[in-house]
């Protein structure tokens, strides 16, 4: 890991002075603005991961503010069938081991579309959905699911505090890496916490991150990166404990935290916390030195594209994409790919076809330009997905079509 030059950025978390590189993608876009036309204007800034010395929190430094990302965002989740079963057997297994019922309260933070609230509704627990982005909270509420559009920290929990409102669940998916104010965040989730409440995080596990080398999981609005180590830090601080952990696969491996109040009642401690953070210590995440080596691997994985490409441009093949994802932009731009080298990305939401990826400038189209266009080669941008998105559009086979994958090394699948 190399030494910055501008020490005087500080971790959001510590406060410490951020001087030790993770990953240095250059300037991109914002991964999560698409275009409207080609030649709309497309700001870029500084997409640099450091690592704090101190507590070790993994991070990227704000450029814009939160608002300016997601007061209209363009992910719904729903669109993901994978994601919604997902939502649906974590619905299933809080009821049953929480003893969820009609007198219950679940709240969640960053609740998007509804597309997991709707299942405690289904069972007849009441919900509340929190929600910053109003057009994606909007929709929530005409289906049906309880949703205020406000972005989350201590003086909104507040709020719902004096207002009687307190989680006997609070849950939160994919979000905590989303927060700028990481203390105002975690204070906030707290004090909205039922005294005997409990509180689940889902979010992706930084080991996993560096162990497949899955740098475009990294974008601005993603500013913080967690290990286990480093959650467990940040939750104490605010009066938090954690007393279990699951390992999930979904977004190339995420870990599920289960937390509650230190002043309130107890929980026995569950063995997948002492797994997670004794594998943790045996990847040397404790100390700095575990952080080292990763930009080489991500340059490795940028020649490896090129490359390819280059070879399918001499050889007279077609490129198409497909998944207009957020992780597929800081791959594509941090590769310096553009639509002379992909033809198009085919996308399943509405909300993203007729636009165009920033940065890359390539346009989105609906799945079915696939079969009309027959690529001979389809990246699969949200590899997360792989399965479902190979299973749902087999039929490029019938053309002799080939799906790829860039992470953590190019391979064309059989």
């Amino acid at each position: 890991m190399r030494a910055s030059d501008e020490t005087s950025l500080t971790c959001r978390f510590c406060g410490s002075q951020l001087t030790t590189s993770f990953a240095d993608l250059g300037e991109t876009p914002l991964a999560n603005s698409y275009l409207t036309a080609p030649d709309q204007a497309d700001p870029h800034y500084p997409l640099h991961a450091r690592v704090c010395d101190s507590c070790l929190l993994v991070q990227v430094e704000d450029v814009v503010t939160a608002e300016e990302i997601f007061s209209d965002y363009a992910y719904f989740s729903s669109f993901s069938t994978s994601w919604v079963a997902h939502a649906e057997t974590y619905t299933k297994m809080a009821t049953e081991r929480f003893s969820l019922d009609a007198s219950s309260s679940v709240i969640e933070v960053a609740s998007n579309d509804g597309y997991l609230l709707q299942h405690f509704m289904k069972a007849g627990i009441p919900v509340l959905g929190i929600e910053p982005a109003a057009n994606v909270a909007q929709t929530a509420n005409a289906n049906g699911v309880p949703t205020l559009a406000e972005f989350f920290g201590l003086k909104f929990a507040q709020t719902l505090h004096e207002k009687g409102m307190r989680a006997d669940l609070l849950l939160g998916n994919n979000v905590l890496a989303h927060v700028p104010d990481l203390n105002d965040f975690v204070a906030g989730l707290a004090c909205l916490l039922a005294d005997d409440g409990v509180l689940t995080m889902e979010f992706p596990h930084l080991a996993r991150l560096i162990e497949d080398a899955q740098f475009d999981t990294i974008y601005h609005e993603h500013f913080s990166y967690f290990s286990l180590l480093v959650v467990e830090k940040v939750f104490t601080r605010h009066g938090l404990y954690l007393f279990d952990v699951e390992e999930l696969p979904t977004h190339g491996g995420s870990l599920r935290i289960f937390a509650a109040r230190r002043d309130g009642p107890q929980r026995t401690e569950g063995v997948g916390l002492r797994k997670v953070r004794d594998d943790e210590v045996a990847m040397g995440l404790y100390r700095r030195d575990g952080y080292a080596g990763f930009q080489s691997r991500v340059e490795a994985i940028r020649d490896g594209v090129q490359a390819f490409l280059g070879e399918t441009k001499r050889a007279g093949k077609t490129v198409a994409a497909y998944g207009a994802a957020a992780k597929g932009n800081t791959l594509l731009n941090f590769c310096g790919v553009d639509a002379s080298q992909i033809d198009f990305v085919a996308d399943i939401s509405d909300q993203k076809q007729g636009r165009f990826l920033p940065g890359s400038r390539i346009p989105i189209v609906a799945p079915d330009r696939l079969r009309d266009s027959r690529p001979d080669y389809v990246l699969i941008l949200p590899w997360n997905l792989k399965r479902e998105i190979t299973v749902a559009h087999d039929h490029i086979a019938d053309w002799g079509g080939r799906f790829v994958v860039a992470l953590p090394e190019l391979t064309i699948l059989s």
